[in-house]
């Protein structure tokens, strides 16, 4: 018995040992996870949300920024308990969260550096960064920093820990560095030695300023040296040895006229030439105090037998002294060449007996001419500058190489001009035409020395279209004047925009339309762009007798144009050719009856809305006639509809029956209609019925008078 509770404890306390054991390697297996801490970046994956695709920072107070859900605290999660986590807040937003992933994809620390380093904040390294990490990424330490006293502020445990940042820089040992933890706070205090205005030392600047700048003795230079200042005096040293302790002189130095002051005694010293001869006669002793001043070059000027100068956009401009052998070439080299503001098309060479020369160095360069101008001594070279588009004052060019581009294009106004452009590079250097250009009238005009005037059209649209070739182009020379017309707005619109039309450019329209008028058309224009135009035939338009009067030719002449039969057909050949000076009338429908001979109209009496005449071919019928006729009033009789023929020999009557017919359908039942016929509706007072019933009443009526009487 004693043994088996002595088993049954043991049992029991094995269980409480194996409990304990998992509880520690739990523990151990938790804390061997990364967790995550402010500055880590978290990778978030869900297909199909692209505002949740993407990697996230954790904040300083460790959160997380999710849209639709906020902020979700991660900080010492594990990579697994943030998944967790942050699906379950997601599903209070979001239904399909099958495919979502959380990876903590970087580990980073988040580090505040202050104190006297370049740029003081916050900033985010990566996980087992160092010390010198943190520093750099402040922007390095200030100089002043004091090294061996740096402060590591650990707010998690609210401790301080000092170390000596210099004993790391002199020798390596990583061991004297604390290890950094994310939201540390990394301190650089100021070296005590400087004082309390912090000032940049800068050693060299100090040094090249001289040795001596409080020394009554010292030798002070200044001007056209690199290091002006003031330098101790040695009794050996000489005024080279003082221009060479002062960075010797700049490129700008008057060397040739270096003034010296000793013991109060103004001399000139001419360095270059001592370094030309050698002569030491030529140095000035120095003393305690002299002053040395080097003056900046003053440009002389050049004047000679051989001088040759260059003005305008080269790079150094200037007279040079050239030889014989000397090219223009050569000279324009030796200045620097053209800049790239330089006109080089209009070079002008000024010989010395004041006749000008030009000469185009761009062609010369493409190869079309082969002769450069001789230059000889006294000439000059002038090369302008490039005429800028955007320059207000057109008068740059002059009008003996200026082109005039005028009117609809974008960019209007005088252009530099050069032989081997044409009129396509001219529009094109302009801008190009605007939308409202018409550009079937492009006007060149030509002027001679006489002062005439010639103008030639050209149609752009034409060549545009290939149907005219290079040949047919105008050539443009200098002078030339580009008028590039507006076409006129719609006469409906503004009618005083008439004046700027030449009749023989207009094609008129009138009668029965929507905006007659005047328009502007090319000649390749069809009737029916026309007509378009003109917003089409109005309500009241008998387009079957449309007129069209061509006045181009020698002699006027109309022609005929049934635009129904178009509609109907679809036959281009009724359609007229319409040129610019034709035009075009549309007549009403209700015309005057007097204006139709009565052969060619078919009268419509009686009991119908619109009695009348009415035009009739013979592709209408009885139905077509009554129907423009607005068909039977309500007082009409349809059943006793009289046609009257006229024939060679007499007239005919036939009567037709329209009810029947609305019944039947049978084509067959009506009546042959000619041009002269006449048409007949009764009323319903005039049928046999009518009258019978009106009889009946009247007897009725005077049998009831009679019967009243008698009862009287």
């Amino acid at each position: 018995m004693k043994f088996f509770k002595l088993c049954k404890y043991i049992v029991a306390a094995w269980m409480l040992f194996g409990f304990v054991l998992s509880i520690v390697f739990s523990a151990q297996a938790h804390a061997a996870k990364p967790q995550v801490q402010a500055g880590d970046v978290v990778r978030i994956i869900l297909p199909g949300e692209a505002s949740l695709d993407k990697n996230f920072e954790v904040g300083r107070n460790g959160r997380l920024i999710l849209p639709e859900v906020g902020p979700i605290m991660v900080s010492g999660f594990t990579e697994a308990q943030m998944q967790e986590k942050i699906k379950r807040e997601l599903s209070k937003a979001y239904r399909d969260l099958a495919g979502l992933k959380v990876l903590l994809e970087e580990r980073r620390i988040r580090i505040s550096v202050l104190g006297f380093v370049g740029q003081p904040g916050e900033v985010v390294l990566a996980q087992g960064a160092g010390v010198q990490m943190a520093i750099q990424a402040a922007g390095g330490l200030r100089s002043g920093a004091q090294l061996d006293r740096m402060q590591l502020r650990r707010e998690s445990l609210d401790e301080t820990q000092v170390f000596n940042y210099k004993r790391y820089l002199d020798s390596g040992d990583l061991s004297v560095l604390p290890e950094l933890e994310s939201l540390d706070v990394l301190f650089v205090p100021a070296s005590p030695k400087i004082g309390n205005v912090a000032v940049d030392f800068d050693p060299k600047a100090l040094n090249d300023k001289g040795d001596a700048a409080e020394d009554r003795t010292a030798v002070k230079v200044f001007g056209e040296v690199y290091n002006p200042g003031s330098f101790s005096f040695k009794e050996s040293a000489s005024l080279v040895d003082m221009l060479m302790r002062a960075g010797g002189v700049t490129r700008y130095a008057s060397v040739e006229q270096i003034r010296v002051i000793i013991n109060g005694d103004p001399q000139l010293f001419n360095l270059k030439r001592y370094l030309d001869t050698g002569d030491s006669q030529m140095m000035p002793r120095l003393s305690a105090g002299t002053t040395i001043f080097v003056p900046k070059q003053e440009e002389e000027i050049k004047a000679g037998a051989n001088t040759v100068y260059v003005m305008g956009e080269v790079f150094k401009p200037g007279a040079y002294e050239g030889n014989k052998s000397a090219g223009f070439l050569d000279v324009l080299a030796n200045s620097g060449g053209p800049t790239r503001f330089a006109e080089t098309r209009q070079i002008r060479v000024i010989r010395s007996n004041g006749s000008v020369e030009r000469f185009d160095l761009q062609s010369f360069t493409e190869g079309r001419i082969s002769q450069l101008p001789e230059i000889a001594a006294g000439d000059a070279i002038f090369i302008p500058e490039k005429t800028d588009l955007n320059e207000k004052s057109w008068t740059k060019v002059s009008p003996n190489r200026a082109v005039k581009v005028m009117g609809e294009v974008n960019r209007p106004g005088r252009f530099e001009w050069a032989n081997e452009m044409n009129l396509m590079d001219l529009l094109a250097h302009a801008g190009g035409p605007k939308p409202n250009a018409d550009m079937a009238k492009i006007t060149v005009l030509f002027s001679d020395s006489n002062g005439n005037t010639r103008s030639v059209n050209f149609d752009l649209n034409a060549y545009l279209n290939g149907e005219i070739s290079n040949n047919s182009m105008p050539r443009i020379v200098a002078g030339t004047t580009i008028m590039v017309p507006q076409l006129p707005d719609d006469p409906s619109d503004n009618k005083s925009q008439w004046v700027r039309q030449r009749s023989e450019d207009s094609i008129y329209v009138f009668g029965q339309v929507v905006a007659p008028g005047r328009y502007r058309f090319d000649p390749s224009m069809h009737f029916l762009d026309i007509l378009a135009a003109a917003d089409g035939p109005a309500e009241q338009a008998d387009i079957s007798n449309v007129r069209i009067s061509h006045r181009n030719g020698k002699h006027s002449r109309v022609s005929k144009l049934d635009l129904a039969m178009y509609f109907e057909t679809g036959d281009e050949s009724l359609l007229p050719n319409v040129v610019p000076g034709d035009s075009i009338y549309i007549p009403e429908k209700d015309r005057n009856w007097l204006s139709e001979k009565k052969e060619r109209t078919v009268r419509v009496l009686g009991s119908v809305n619109k009695p009348g005449r009415y035009r009739f071919n013979d592709d209408m019928t009885l139905l077509d006639l009554l129907a423009e006729a607005g068909g039977v009033d309500n007082d009409g009789f349809p059943e006793k509809i009289t046609v009257v023929n006229l024939s060679c020999c007499k007239d005919q009557a036939r009567t037709f029956n329209l009810l029947e017919f609305s019944k039947t359908g049978d084509f067959g039942m009506l009546p042959v209609i000619r041009a002269g016929d006449t048409v007949y509706i009764p009323s319903r007072e005039e049928s046999g019925w009518h009258k019978a019933r009106q009889g009946m009443e009247d007897v009725f009526r005077i049998v009831t008078i009679s019967a009243l009487l008698g009862f009287l």
